[in-house]
């Protein structure tokens, strides 16, 4: 009687212990024996700042569609971050954002929600997480310097530690999540495959981030923002506030060329007071800075096309930063590469097969694709803009958008079909269905707002006795 085959190991290699590769790791865990996660630094025991991540310091945000995936993929996940202080804020019932177009009405039955915390906070928990979990391993202070295999078949990578002692770690499948600093352009053109197409569109843009100690308890604190509006003729200038753990706000300013924010902390809240509405300076007013001004220059949207390669070796999927970036001002990074995380499971259901890699890049191209058309369908009409200018499409699109989000300032059923797309819960083109068409066509059901819509206890916090000099109250 002869013996049944023995089952062969199959081995997984993440390189980076980012929150992209954390979520890979959480994607491949269950259909595979092994998974060996390669990070060039040491990764914090609790939430703390992880060395790799300077956008750590700027606002984080989960979106719907990427919360939903990051609770798919590892249950629990959400509550775990709201025991410790997240916010989940209900969109757009407690939103207050002035858009180019006026101010979004804070619309009593909420569609969506956000999850707002410190992204040391987000890290730490998902990574938790992850590590708790069986057949997940982490080689720290190691970095990955190559591929192994040729042009057909990747078969691991080649390590090296942090005192130059180099090893081959082999794998049935290789993902990259190590971030804007990926090597793979570089190492598959080592194997002979070129060919590889990358699109860059750089606004240009400068955040810079403060965390404040609120003078009222967060819980129920609305999102705060105000957008920048790319038809005036000035630089475009925007800020965000959201509520974090500890009872602190986290505050984001950004600047296009000719408008950019400083480090010099002095200048923080007058900036502030540079935007279209002068609402982020007034409450700013009110709190106490907790840390300095941190800025970033890296907020250009850059993607690698690796779906569309001709020939790509079978074992390596690239996920998350190391494929795509966007401005981190529309807050898509971590919601597209949980997405792309989710669709990396679904396909390894039915096993380590002949042209998984390929598929699985495909299917982590499709949130890509929609948050790549919401990122560039704004940052290409602001004149300082890198990379592309708009077509007449584009500029007939935009104005199309733009007349829809004006309709939603007064318009329900217009400011669900947005808050879909942006909550990355609906593909962009869900935009000119008839529906949304004929609410565009009809225009706003209410009058325009002309002031934020403010509840009793956050215009009371506006209009304290102790509030400085101001040039109007809120009423």
């Amino acid at each position: 009687m002869s013996e049944a085959p023995r089952h062969r190991p199959v081995r997984v290699v993440v390189i980076g212990g980012s929150m992209a590769g954390m979520l890979a790791a959480a994607a491949v865990r269950d259909h595979v024996d092994a998974v060996e996660i390669v990070e060039a630094h040491e990764l914090p025991e609790g939430p703390e700042p992880r060395t790799g991540v300077p956008q750590a310091v700027h606002i984080h945000m989960l979106q719907t569609g990427g919360a939903e995936a990051i609770e798919d993929l590892l249950p629990g996940s959400i509550d775990r971050l709201l025991a410790a202080g997240a916010h989940r804020i209900p969109v757009t019932s407690n939103m207050v954002i002035c858009s180019p177009e006026g101010w979004y009405r804070r619309w009593q039955r909420a569609t969506h929600y956000l999850i707002s915390a410190s992204r040391d906070l987000l890290d730490f928990v998902v990574r938790q997480q992850v590590l708790e979990g069986p057949r997940v391993g982490v080689r720290t202070r190691t970095r990955a310097v190559g591929l192994l295999g040729d042009r057909r078949t990747v078969t691991g990578v080649r390590v090296r530690t942090a005192d130059g002692t180099e090893d081959e770690l082999r794998a049935d499948l290789v993902i990259d999540a190590s971030g804007r600093a990926t090597r793979t352009p570089q190492w598959l053109a080592g194997l002979g495959i070129t060919g590889l197409a990358q699109d860059h569109i750089d606004s240009g843009l400068v955040y810079a981030s403060r965390i404040y100690r609120a003078p009222v308890p967060t819980d129920d604190w609305p999102m705060v923002g105000v957008q920048a509006d790319p038809r005036l003729p000035r630089p475009g200038k925007a800020g965000g506030m959201l509520p974090i753990e500890g009872n602190r706000w986290h505050v984001s300013l950004m600047g296009a060329p000719g408008g950019h924010p400083t480090r010099d902390a002095d200048a923080f809240e007058p900036f502030a007071r540079t935007l279209r509405h002068p609402l982020l300076a007034d409450l700013l007013a009110h709190a106490e800075p907790l840390t300095d001004v941190s800025v970033s220059h890296s907020t250009a949207n850059r993607r690698y096309r690796y779906e569309r390669l001709a020939r790509r070796p079978e074992g390596l999927v690239v996920l998350g930063d190391s494929a795509a970036v966007f401005n981190p001002v529309y807050a898509q990074g971590i919601s597209v590469a949980a997405q792309g995380a989710l669709a990396l499971r679904e396909l390894l259901s039915g096993g380590l097969t002949t042209g998984l890699a390929h598929r699985a890049q495909r299917a982590i191209a499709r949130p890509i694709d929609h948050a790549w058309a919401l990122a560039t369908g704004q940052d290409i009409h602001f004149a300082t803009t890198k990379g592309k200018s708009p077509t007449l499409a584009d500029r007939l699109l935009h104005r199309y958008v733009s007349r829809l989000s004006r309709t939603a300032t007064g318009s329900f059923h217009a400011a669900t079909a947005l808050t879909d797309v942006l909550a990355l819960q609906a593909a962009p083109a869900s935009l000119v269905k008839p529906g949304v068409l004929l609410s565009a066509l009809l225009g706003p059901l209410r009058p325009p707002l002309d002031g934020p819509q403010l509840t009793p206890a956050e215009r009371d916090l506006l209009n304290s006795p102790n509030k400085p000099a101001r040039d109007s109250d809120y009423a």
